[in-house]
């Protein structure tokens, strides 16, 4: 069960929005070789304002992620992307639904 959660809100830069939203499109392929993060989601809200979130089950999967690919790839590409450095907020999860096949 995911207990743990971060968010990073991200504003793309000007002329940099389909760019950025790429660069969030190919990290999904590092989320997916974290077997801690059980959830991972890119979303975008408008032309230029995205946010990350990603859920864990317990604080040493959230540590691991933050220590892992996708934020050091996230950090390392913010400057020329984004218009501020990512902040990001660690979250509890109070409830959640989980995926269900059809």
């Amino acid at each position: 069960m995911a207990k743990l959660a971060l968010y990073v809100a991200l504003e793309a830069r000007a002329d940099k929005e389909e760019e950025a939203a790429e660069f969030l499109r190919s990290l999904l392929s590092l989320a997916q070789e974290e077997p801690g993060t059980t959830t991972w989601y890119a979303v975008r809200f408008d032309h230029n304002t995205f946010a990350i979130f990603d859920a864990f089950p317990d604080e040493d999967a959230r540590n691991a992620h933050l220590a892992g690919q996708v934020a050091v790839t996230l950090i390392q590409q913010a400057p020329d992307l984004f218009v501020d450095p990512p902040e990001i907020q660690r979250l509890e999860i109070l409830a959640y639904k989980p995926h269900q096949a059809p």
